[in-house]
């Protein structure tokens, strides 16, 4: 990151999906958005807008290529200017699609911050993807917000990299369906300024950017 940056980085996590809502494990499976998830993704945009301000300069738009990730962007009113595959779902490999108390009558007391996932990824490997991201993130933010698009458990472990942690200190950061994450700085040291905000903080008729 710049030293003195003077954007900052604002994470927005998809809207709901069916396997979302229903606590399904969602990495490569390539879901859209739920009613609900459509109109939350809308009011998260409006949320943004509020925050950086009607007279702000465009910001950086990276999404990742998911379909419930792009819909967000795009009912958000947001322009993704990048697609970003390192920007994807935590892999969870032979646990895609299953519930965590499906899994724990197999493996007792499995979380994904704790124990394996057979043929996905480890913390350690989305912290890597993630730390480019951020690297990338750090030049652009010299001048201007990035607003990053994408998933649950990346994005959390995306915030405790920014913080300087390990992986699995995002275990301790709420990421909600549609939330706002605005991660900021005090003289140059990284700081989380707004965390796991609802869209619905704020109110604001439908963006122009609804339209198809």
């Amino acid at each position: 990151m710049s030293e003195t940056p003077l954007g900052r980085l604002y994470v927005l996590r998809h809207g709901e999906t069916a396997w979302s809502r229903d606590g399904r494990h969602t990495s490569r499976t390539d879901l859209p958005l739920t009613g609900k998830g459509e109109e939350a993704a809308r009011t998260a945009g409006h949320l943004i807008l509020t925050l950086r301000g009607a007279d702000a300069p465009p910001p950086a738009v990276w999404t990742s290529p998911r379909r419930r990730a792009t819909e967000t962007a795009r009912l958000a009113g947001l322009e993704p200017s990048t697609v970003r595959e390192d920007l994807v779902e935590w892999d969870y490999g032979a646990y895609e699609g299953r519930t965590t108390p499906e899994i724990r009558e197999e493996v007792p007391g499995w979380t994904v911050w704790t124990h394996p996932s057979p043929g996905g990824e480890t913390g350690a490997e989305v912290a890597a993807r993630l730390d480019q991201v951020l690297a990338d993130a750090g030049r652009e933010l010299a001048g201007r917000d990035v607003v990053l698009v994408g998933h649950g458990h990346a994005g959390r472990v995306l915030i405790a990299r920014y913080l300087g942690l390990d992986p699995s200190a995002g275990v301790g950061f709420a990421f909600d369906a549609a939330s706002v994450t605005v991660l900021g700085h005090e003289r140059g040291v990284p700081r989380i300024d707004l965390l796991n905000a609802p869209g619905g903080l704020v109110e604001a008729p439908p963006l122009p950017a609804d339209r198809h």
